[in-house]
């Protein structure tokens, strides 16, 4: 399989909130593939971020895909609220849903289906769903808080993902979420992972450009 390009995706959670669409429109201008959207719904983990309607808004101020990650309960049945506006769509494989049926229900819609796997979680658990996503997300934090310090234990996640997807032919990113720099992208990227997601990294930067920049030179 040839060397995938290294897709940054600055999360919105990490972001000015008062001036979202400023924000977003700071990190496109600087060079972002992606923009990726944290959903939680203080269920599936203990917080609260945002819903369907400020993905919409988010969607008025870039022309980049929007990168939706449900870390909630029941995403089948928020599936058709995000939709509309992005371009993938994760959900967890610990959440409580028919796993198989709403990344089906994603790919129906249009959108890239992703299966998120929390750092607890071992990598065996997404087995009978493969060929049923298109991006397989490693969480390298908890799920819940950014700004969280990466764990590099969860590279060997990354490792055997890219080994399963080499030896059995299969196509689909491997994108890595918490605690992304510069410094911790390089061994992303050597383990096997092409999409980063870039939150506090990015939108803490005084210089974003120059941050994404250095982020996608690491592949």
């Amino acid at each position: 399989m040839p060397p995938r390009k290294t897709i940054v995706a600055p999360s919105i959670l990490a972001c000015d909130f008062s001036r979202l669409g400023t924000e977003i429109a700071r990190a496109t201008g600087g060079g972002a593939d992606w923009i990726h959207c944290d959903v939680m719904d203080g269920h599936f983990v203990d917080n609260i971020s945002f819903g369907p309607a400020i993905v919409e808004a988010a969607s008025r101020s870039t022309h980049l895909p929007l990168d939706v990650h449900l870390m909630i309960d029941r995403p089948d049945l928020y599936v058709p609220r995000f939709s509309r506006v992005a371009s993938s769509i994760t959900c967890h494989v610990e959440a409580p849903h028919d796993v198989s049926r709403t990344l089906q229900a994603i790919r129906d819609a249009g959108c890239l289906a992703g299966l998120a796997i929390s750092p607890p979680t071992p990598l065996e658990k997404i087995r009978p769903h493969w060929g049923q996503f298109d991006l397989l997300l490693v969480m390298t934090v908890n799920p819940g808080y950014g700004g969280q310090p990466f764990l590099p234990e969860m590279l060997e996640k990354v490792r055997l993902a890219a080994e399963w997807r080499e030896r059995e032919n299969q196509d689909f990113h491997i994108e890595v979420d918490g605690g992304i720099t510069v410094d911790t992208a390089a061994p992303s990227v050597e383990a096997g992972a092409s999409v980063l997601v870039a939150g506090t990294s990015v939108f803490k930067a005084g210089d974003a450009a120059a941050e994404i920049a250095a982020i996608r030179a690491v592949g």
